[in-house]
Order: C-alpha cells, then sequence, then structure tokens
C-alpha cells in the first residue's frame, strides 16, 4: 500500500506500540522523507513540525524506537509502527506518552528477557542455568510449580497463590523457549478455539 502524503500537507500521523506488550507509547508525525529514512535505518524518524527537520527519536536522549513491523490503515493516511523501545519514551520520563508502563502485555516482555538471558548464554543468570540444565529439568520445574499451585488453590493464602501462579508462567515461558515455540504459537491454538 502507498502512504497518502497529500491528504495532510505532506505529514501523515504515525502511531508507535510497544511491539511486545502492545502499549501505545507515543504519537508522531512523517513526511515521506522521514518515512523512507525510517524504512532504510530500522529506527523510528519523524519529521518535527516544532524544529521544521527530521528529528530521530532518540538522537539526543539514547532512547531509539527499533522498527518491528509497519502497518498503513484503510485509508492509507495513518501508520502504525511496532517497534521496541530502549528505554522510556516520554520526554517527561515516563515509559510512555500515554503513562506509564501497563502489566498488561508484560509477559511478551518477561518472553523476551528469557529468550535475551538464553540466547546470550548469560552466566549468572537463573533462566539461563535452568535452560542447560536441560527439557527434563525444564519440565520438571513446570510440574513442580503447577502442583504447588494447586495446592495453594485449597488455602486462602492469595499472596502464596499469586506467587505460585507466576512461578508456574515463568518456568512455562522457559520450557516454551526450550521448545523453540513462543506465546503467540499457544495464542494461535486458542484462538482457533473461539469458535
Amino acid at each position: 500500500m502507498k502512504i497518502d502524503f497529500d491528504k495532510n500537507n505532506g505529514l501523515v500521523p504515525v502511531i508507535i506500540q510497544d511491539s511486545r506488550t502492545q502499549q501505545v507509547l507515543m504519537l508522531g508525525y512523517m513526511n515521506e522523507e522521514a518515512y523512507k529514512k525510517t524504512e532504510r535505518e530500522g529506527i523510528v524518524t519523524f519529521f518535527s513540525r516544532s524544529k521544521n527537520r527530521l528529528w530521530t527519536k532518540g538522537e539526543e536522549s539514547g532512547n531509539f524506537l527499533t522498527v518491528k513491523n509497519i502497518s498503513i490503515d484503510c485509508d492509507q493516511d495513518t501508520i502504525l509502527i511496532q517497534a521496541v523501545p530502549t528505554n522510556t519514551v516520554c520526554h517527561t520520563g515516563s515509559f510512555s506518552c500515554f503513562g506509564e508502563k501497563e502489566s498488561k502485555g508484560f509477559l511478551y516482555e518477561l518472553e523476551a528477557k528469557i529468550a535475551e538471558r538464553i540466547d546470550h548464554k548469560t552466566e549468572g543468570s537463573y533462566t539461563y542455568s535452568l535452560y542447560q540444565r536441560g527439557i527434563n529439568k525444564m519440565a520438571q520445574k513446570v510440574g513442580e510449580e503447577a502442583v504447588e499451585l494447586v495446592i495453594e488453590a485449597k488455602d486462602s493464602n492469595d499472596d502464596l497463590f499469586k506467587n505460585e501462579a507466576a512461578d508456574l508462567l515463568y518456568h512455562f515461558l522457559i520450557l516454551l523457549k526450550a521448545k523453540g515455540f513462543e506465546m503467540e504459537d499457544i495464542e494461535t491454538v486458542l484462538l482457533s478455539r473461539d469458535k
């Protein structure tokens, strides 16, 4: 699809969304030159209306936005960029221009951290040390955490129940990585059952 830069005097709005958590991070504007630079370099560049020039997000702060996916809306006059932020996005120091980091979608961020520790063989990391012990140990850990969750479900201590649920999810994500799958693969299966 071709972007219609003519509708708004050469500028189109660009929504930036965290590719892992789906949280909306900011809104900016691009002209055709900024769009081409963003596509070419894989780092988000806007057209700054106040500076009247191209502006790469993070050029001063170091808080860049690495592009993961670019979509264009049905009218071809708005861009959605899914990106991974280096750090906070808002100039105020907030995670997003629309507020702080939300817990919804955090599992994708955790999944990425787990993958990073395993892929980079992070010494001293519990995640990597468990991974090194092999698939049987990882599967055993998931089983142990599932049993502990069942035990806590029968009691009335909500904090212990929530902590065991968190442990189960964490170890499940390690096992998923070891098996070569991601949460999206499991979501696809669940989505296929939603009929």
